[in-house]
């Protein structure tokens, strides 16, 4: 994960997270006087200049939430509030995902599309596949993840167009795609190698049988 950076939010653990733009202190939560608070490290605006909750992670968005209702309660309701939903997991009880669980259930549905590719794809198949991931890109609930995976295929190079003439070909250009935001968030990369056993086939050692 990047170093935060003191004045701006950090960086989102999301799909393809990167460092985004930061409106003025006008677009501060509603009702909070932006010379008393400030936006919790983490938390991401909407382009509305609105809080994202798809954008930002659990932690930050209880930040906001307690500090929103901080500013209208007494110091005797603010402790209880606090207790409450500092010891409250929002995914265990059904609430919305934050940034994080809507990466995992992403990555697991986009890496099962390339096991369920066809093996050699035809040209309809092809063209089907390029868009839906042109569409993908952009309205993928995260917007600031949809604008760098937008980025990311469009690279000058070419060198990150889908490749999508065969399972194997699409198969190890997700796995990179996956690993270029592993390479951001400071996590371990995977051997794209061996991406059918993880993906579609299971482990050769049989821990999946």
């Amino acid at each position: 994960m990047p170093d935060p950076v003191a004045s701006t939010p950090e960086i989102p653990k999301g799909l393809f997270p990167h460092q985004p733009a930061v409106p003025s202190s006008s677009t501060e939560t509603k009702g909070h006087d932006p010379s008393k608070a400030k936006l919790p490290n983490g938390l991401v605006l909407d382009k509305d200049g609105k809080p994202c909750r798809l954008c930002t992670d659990a932690a930050s968005w209880r930040s906001l939430t307690k500090q929103a209702k901080a500013s209208s309660s007494t110091p005797a309701s603010t402790t209880a509030t606090t207790t409450t939903t500092t010891t409250t997991s929002p995914t265990a009880n059904g609430c919305p995902p934050d940034v994080e669980e809507l990466g995992r259930s992403t990555w697991t549905f986009l890496h099962s599309l390339t096991a369920a590719y066809p093996t050699q794809a035809s040209t309809e198949q092809q063209t089907e596949m390029r868009s839906f991931l042109k569409l993908f890109s952009r309205l993928y609930p995260c917007w600031v993840c949809a604008d760098d995976f937008r980025t990311w295929m469009a690279e000058p190079s070419g060198r990150n167009e889908p490749r999508l003439a065969s399972r194997a070909d699409f198969g190890t250009w997700m796995c990179e795609a996956h690993n270029e935001v592993n390479r951001k968030l400071g996590k371990k990369e995977f051997d794209c190698r061996f991406w059918e056993e993880r993906w579609r086939t299971g482990w050769k050692d049989g821990r999946c049988d």
